[in-house]
């Protein structure tokens, strides 16, 4: 029986995930619940890591999954930018926003490893076999 890769066992799926779940315990847990709009952001933002992290391996085909992975480094980038809005307007500490902080680039150097190895294959995805 063959075993299929899906994209729940993609590691930069998995921290995104692990983020996700983070940023959404730090709205419920602090006064961010109350700044409408960089709560909204940031929830949006590191859900659209992993999800185009998802949508982009669904799709079948290495190129198409690159663009969906790239747009997921810019999701992860733009969290860590909000991030630094939450750290300046003090709803979360310094080491809170370290540790969110160094997990955002953990995910971004993830997504841009397996962009290289993609880049690299000769295998061009499922949908062209």
């Amino acid at each position: 029986m063959a075993t299929w890769v899906t994209f729940e066992d993609i590691e930069a799926w998995q921290l995104s995930r692990v983020f996700c779940q983070d940023i959404y315990r730090l709205i419920k847990e602090t006064e961010l619940a109350k700044d409408f709009r960089l709560k909204d952001q940031i929830n949006g933002s590191s859900g659209s890591t992993m999800d185009n992290i998802a949508e982009g391996y669904e799709r079948g085909g290495n190129k198409e999954f690159i663009q969906f992975l790239s747009i997921a480094k810019a999701s992860i980038g733009e969290s860590r930018s909000q991030l630094y809005r939450i750290f300046d307007r003090g709803y979360i500490d310094e080491n809170s926003f370290k540790d969110l902080s160094n997990k955002t680039r953990i995910i971004s150097m993830k997504i841009s490893k397996l962009i290289g190895y993609l880049k690299s294959s000769s295998f061009k995805g499922v949908k062209y076999k």
